[in-house]
């Protein structure tokens, strides 16, 4: 059981690091998108 919660952890760990790593790719991208002042 610890070992199957490490593993775990393990794989949260590296699904988070994977979505940051995806988040500041699109934030890169959506950035170059500017709206007209309204």
């Amino acid at each position: 059981m610890t070992q199957q919660n490490a593993a775990l952890v393990q794989e949260s760990a590296a699904a988070s690091a994977s979505l940051e790593e995806q988040a500041q790719y699109l934030t890169h991208f959506v950035s170059a998108f500017r709206l007209a002042d309204a």
